[in-house]
């Protein structure tokens, strides 16, 4: 399974009118409590340090951004399984997947591991390589003449430092508890989309 969270995602926040008018008071309470659980124990998982996180660890944060960073969890109410789901959010730079052929996004990358595809550039006749921004365009003929330089694929290896798996797994016995007291007027259980 993949990670395919957005900003779209936010229709289906917790405090939405349509999530509210699909599910009881307190099942989607209790669904938005363990959601918070679940979220807050990803996010500290993932320290900011410069070096790298060893290989089945949280990844580390190099990101100063509050939205382009690992650390921009969110949950939210899935209507197609009546679930709940909680990711990072789907970072800008994507790369190209050797396993799955297809695209992979770094959160991706860094939860489950792949080899991909890394689209480099050199400025200097390929003496330094650096990773190339995807957003850079270099359409109009000004900027070809100015911008003089060489690109290039490697395959990288991206071993897998999953955090939202472990998260999950580690707040498994406090889920429950999100249905605590979380009965109907006949004093039976609400169950939850989980």
């Amino acid at each position: 399974m993949r990670l395919q969270l957005s900003m779209h995602m936010t229709d289906y926040f917790f405090d939405r009118q349509a999530v509210i008018d699909r599910m009881s008071k307190a099942n989607r309470q209790a669904l938005s409590k363990a959601g918070a659980f679940i979220r807050r124990r990803a996010r500290t998982s993932l320290r900011r340090r410069k070096s790298t996180s060893p290989p089945g660890s949280p990844p580390s944060v190099h990101s100063d951004d509050s939205i382009a960073t690992l650390k921009n969890i969110l949950f939210a109410y899935e209507p197609h399984s009546e679930s709940l789901v909680v990711g990072p959010v789907r970072l800008n730079q994507v790369e190209d997947s050797w396993i799955d052929l297809g695209r992979t996004t770094v959160p991706q990358l860094h939860e489950f591991g792949d080899i991909a595809r890394v689209l480099e550039w050199s400025w200097d006749g390929g003496r330094t390589w650096s990773r190339r921004d995807r957003r850079f365009r270099h359409t109009s003929r000004k900027r070809k003449e100015v911008y003089h330089f060489i690109e290039r694929r490697r395959r990288a290896r991206y071993r897998a430092r999953p955090f939202i798996g472990p998260a999950l797994e580690a707040e498994r016995p406090n889920i429950p508890d999100a249905w605590e007291g979380a009965l109907n007027s006949s004093g039976t259980a609400v169950v939850g989309g989980m």
